[in-house]
């Protein structure tokens, strides 16, 4: 009898790991407490908002003159594929410039993008610390301000966070064919 237990086990140990996440997964980081304000003067405080649902995150600011206007254009691309997939999800641009990214900084930044802001919040009013912990310790990306000049280092990532307020899934937010990618594990998720 005990012969017949360990292969019973071992599929019911594999039905169990079936069942998990949808979406493979290159990430396990929970969210810490963050709250900051929106570019309509909304207050967001993190995780508690956004519990429930999936959700999108990147970091950028409106002085970048690299990697930011790319990657806000992608996050464009992508809310125009979630709203053809009828998809409801939310996206959160966080300012790694807080100090000078007032939120009618964002919201003028954010046009030139075609936000639409129902679905797409860009983040402000907090420190340059608390941001950077955030960064860091959530989202598992470097951020720091670069010396003799107005640019501030960060990463390039978009990061996809589950209902449970996890950060599970990195992407490439400087490829536009990883718009395609989120979009999909955000179909398969649903």
């Amino acid at each position: 009898m005990k012969y017949f237990a360990l292969p019973l086990l071992i599929c019911l140990l594999t039905f169990l790991t079936a069942c998990g996440s949808p979406i493979e997964e290159n990430m396990s980081r929970d969210i810490e407490e963050f709250q900051g304000t929106t570019q309509d003067g909304d207050t967001i405080q993190l995780p508690d908002d956004q519990i429930g649902e999936y959700w999108v995150a990147n970091f950028i600011f409106t002085r970048c003159d690299t990697v930011c206007p790319p990657m806000t254009s992608n996050m464009s691309r992508l809310q125009q594929q979630l709203k053809d997939a009828d998809l409801e999800i939310s996206l959160v641009s966080f300012s790694v410039d807080p100090e000078y990214d007032t939120k009618e900084r964002l919201k003028d930044f954010a046009n030139n993008y075609n936000a639409d802001f129902e679905s797409w919040d860009f983040v402000t009013n907090y420190s340059f610390q608390a941001v950077k912990e955030l960064s860091i310790k959530s989202f598992q990306s470097p951020l720091s301000m670069m010396e003799d000049t107005d640019q501030v280092a960060h990463g390039t990532s978009f990061f996809l966070v589950n209902p449970k307020g996890e950060v599970i899934k990195r992407y490439d937010g400087t490829k536009a064919s990883e718009m395609e990618n989120i979009a999909n594990d955000l179909k398969e998720a649903q």
